[in-house]
């Protein structure tokens, strides 16, 4: 995409696409590291080198924070520290693609509740049935605390998203992120530091979690941010229709986790009602700065 002054834009839709990709993969390669400090040290141990990473990269400015940006940047870092933490124990107990297929119910209720026809509601209880064709109760083996901490991990996705854009837009590009990531390592160090403490860490083990939190929360989480300014609720809700796809894709090709045909019918039915939720969705985003509507973010 070109803006009008000649600047080759990257369009938001396929940011966000890369991000649900880098999720997921992070999240697969994540599964080996909890069996040695378990979902919440691993979660914890993210989203700590994800906060060193940050803050080296972007840098932010700690002086231009208002007492009206500390609410939101506190609730978004808390929010982000456990959604990893709950998604991680999620992955711990059931398939990828089906945790996410769980945690997407989130996301699809605020694009619905943000829809101005009430009949975006049936949506979310189209992909609820998608879910119960992926868990498969009629078999009695339904992980219910698996699936429960997949439902915290979608609320807090769900929210994630509105504080992201509130966040995104007041700060310039990854500052907000920066500033947010540090807010939840405190956040999730009750439940990780002592699972790191008790679990069996060592140094081979730290770089491949330091690898893992560049991908996620780092690079993936921030496109995410950039992405969601110029993309509102709906649209990024619908968007994000793909990425129980990418949970089945990556569990499959990294976990070796097969889902049976019922399973594949309930992946569909939660895609397609994630995609039918809303549609279009372009932003017009003031400038962080100036306050002048930048044109240029529009898309659809």
């Amino acid at each position: 995409m070109t803006t009008r002054n000649g600047t080759v834009r990257i369009p938001a839709w396929s940011m966000a696409i890369a991000a649900m990709l880098m999720i997921q993969i992070s999240n697969a390669l994540s599964v080996g590291v909890i069996e040695h400090i378990g979902p919440g040290g691993t979660a914890w141990l993210r989203m700590c080198f994800g906060a060193v990473f940050l803050l080296l990269i972007a840098r932010p400015s700690f002086r231009s924070i208002t007492r009206r940006d500390v609410p939101k940047l506190l609730a978004l870092g808390v929010v982000t520290g456990f959604m990893t933490t709950f998604f991680l124990a999620a992955v711990e107990r059931i398939p990828l693609g089906t945790a996410v297929a769980i945690e997407f119910l989130g996301p699809l209720t605020v694009a619905g509740l943000a829809g101005k026809q009430r009949k975006a509601l049936l949506w979310p209880v189209i992909a609820l049935l998608g879910v119960v064709l992926l868990t498969e109760p009629w078999h009695g083996g339904v992980d219910l605390l698996g699936v429960g901490f997949a439902l915290l991990a979608g609320a807090c996705w769900g929210l994630y998203n509105v504080l992201t854009q509130l966040v995104g837009d007041r700060f310039s590009g990854i500052s907000g992120l920066a500033l947010t990531i540090p807010v939840a390592a405190v956040a999730t160090s009750a439940v990780g530091l002592p699972q790191v403490l008790d679990g069996d860490l060592d140094w081979v083990l730290l770089l491949v979690i330091a690898g893992i939190a560049l991908i996620t929360p780092v690079i993936s989480f921030g496109l995410e941010m950039l992405a969601l300014r110029r993309m509102n609720h709906t649209a990024f809700g619908t968007l994000l229709a793909i990425e129980p796809a990418f949970g089945i894709l990556i569990g499959l090709l990294i976990l070796s986790q097969t889902p049976t045909v019922m399973q594949m019918l309930g992946i569909a039915l939660v895609v397609f009602a994630g995609a039918a939720a809303q549609r279009g969705g372009g932003r017009t985003l003031e400038d962080p700065v100036s306050g002048t509507p930048d044109l240029a973010e529009q898309e659809r």
